[in-house]
């Protein structure tokens, strides 16, 4: 009988294209990337990386900056700085821009009257970093008062500046007068200093006061005298505010010491034919530059006389301060690192560094600092003085740009100022700035009681 076998036969096997092999090997490939990928940011993110901190800077080169920088990255592996120098044309506004369009710099600098334009985007200094107790004993006075946002900190000074007078040594030492502590000093002296010729144009100008186009920081040298004077600035009127619009304005309305005629003050000094001069320490870069040979120093501002109800000297603060970004993704570092470049010897290193390309540094902000510079020709008036400042938003040379707040409150008390010049009271004068004080405060969030 036959048998039917089945023959079982291997069946054919299909053929698989190349280019599926290829498909399914780079997926795989794809796979195990982003794997790895994962596990590195993972583990960079562990280790704590940071990422690069911006700091905007306005004054120092980066060459200033670099070797500090250098040095807290190399103590700091996982940290990157970038220093940033920005031009001090608009920068308010290019600050303001770039924080509202989210891509604003970790650090930035701002003007110690700056805060209420900016409170809503600056981080609060944290107790790791300076409880207010510390600070309150580090830096001065002023700038404590300044930083200071309801029970929190935020900012910190890498420098402090002031108004001071400047003296051409030449014409005081030709003349034999003494330096004036008090403003009736200053007034006389100033008359005695003033020379004119044939036609009554003022060739030599004992100071520079009395006017607001061509006196430079007129609105800092205002801000001192009704401080002084006790004025609430807030509240400008009065007769202590009166009295101190009228003093401002009568060198030039009655003591004929300057005009506006004569060029900038700032100019006027340098080209040596202004004997007294108003202004921050660091004027004396320009004055320098525009007159090499020219002798000068500085001396405390004039004091009102001593009395029961003025017992200390009041000096004027104008300075800038750095603070963190409130939504940079880096604060604690960022806030590590202003830390470590306020300490005492790296203020030192930078202050150094600047010293070997310009006259100084920019002073400290510490009080304990004070001794290092106190006996300095320039700066020594300006820490000596920082004990006793005070400060308002009544700033120049703060670019703040039109809407700023040092801006428009200038514009009112400018407009005060060449009326009383003009032949109206002060009385008068002032009633407009007042309003306006409040509408531009309350503008930033400020309640006058």
């Amino acid at each position: 009988m036959e048998t039917n076998q089945t023959v079982i036969q291997n069946p054919v096997q299909p053929q698989v294209p190349f280019k599926m092999i290829g498909i399914v090997a780079g997926i795989i490939i794809l796979l195990l990337i982003s794997f790895f990928a994962y596990r590195f940011i993972s583990n960079r993110s562990e280790s704590g990386v940071v990422g690069e901190i911006v700091w905007w800077g306005l004054w120092e080169d980066e060459n200033i900056t670099l070797s500090v920088i250098s040095e807290y990255e190399a103590s700091n592996p996982k940290v990157k700085i970038k220093y940033v120098r920005q031009s001090k044309e608009d920068y308010r506004e290019r600050l303001t821009s770039a924080l509202a369009k989210g891509t604003g710099p970790d650090i930035f600098r701002f003007h110690n009257t700056w805060i209420p334009m900016f409170k809503s985007e600056l981080d609060k200094v944290p107790a790791n970093i300076f409880t207010v107790s510390d600070f309150s004993t580090t830096f001065y006075p002023v700038a404590v008062s300044d930083l200071t946002v309801g029970a929190n900190l935020v900012g910190i000074p890498l420098e402090y500046d002031g108004l001071s007078l400047y003296i051409n040594e030449e014409i005081f030492e030709k003349t034999g007068k003494e330096m004036p502590t008090t403003w009736n000093e200053l007034r006389q002296i100033a008359r005695e200093l003033t020379i004119t010729d044939e036609t009554g144009a003022i060739t030599q100008a004992g100071v520079a006061l009395g006017r607001t186009e061509n006196v430079d920081h007129w609105p800092e040298i205002l801000g001192l005298m009704m401080l002084q004077n006790g004025v609430d600035l807030t509240k400008p009127t009065g007769k202590l505010a009166e009295d101190a619009l009228d003093f401002y304005t009568i060198f030039s309305i009655s003591d004929g010491v300057w005009d506006a005629t004569l060029p900038s003050s700032t100019v006027a000094f340098a080209g040596g034919k202004l004997a007294m001069y108003f202004g921050p320490s660091w004027r004396a870069f320009e004055i320098r530059l525009q007159n090499p040979n020219l002798r000068f120093k500085t001396i405390p501002v004039p004091q009102l006389p001593k009395t029961s109800a003025n017992e200390t000297d009041v000096t004027y603060a104008t300075y800038w301060t750095e603070g963190v970004w409130a939504r940079s993704k880096n604060k604690e570092e960022a806030w590590n690192f202003l830390k470590y470049i306020s300490n005492k010897e790296v203020l030192e290193k930078l202050y150094n560094q600047a010293s070997k390309t310009r006259m100084f540094g920019e002073p400290y902000p510490r009080q304990e600092m004070e001794i290092l510079l106190k006996d300095h020709p320039i700066i020594g008036t300006t820490v000596v003085g920082a004990k006793t400042a005070q400060t308002w938003f009544l700033q120049s040379k703060t670019w703040d740009g039109p809407t700023g707040i040092n801006s428009q409150i200038n514009k009112y008390f400018e407009d005060a100022i060449n009326l009383v010049n003009t032949g109206k009271e002060a009385k008068i004068a002032l009633e407009p700035v007042a309003s306006g004080v409040i509408q531009v405060l309350s503008q930033y969030g400020i309640k006058i009681q």
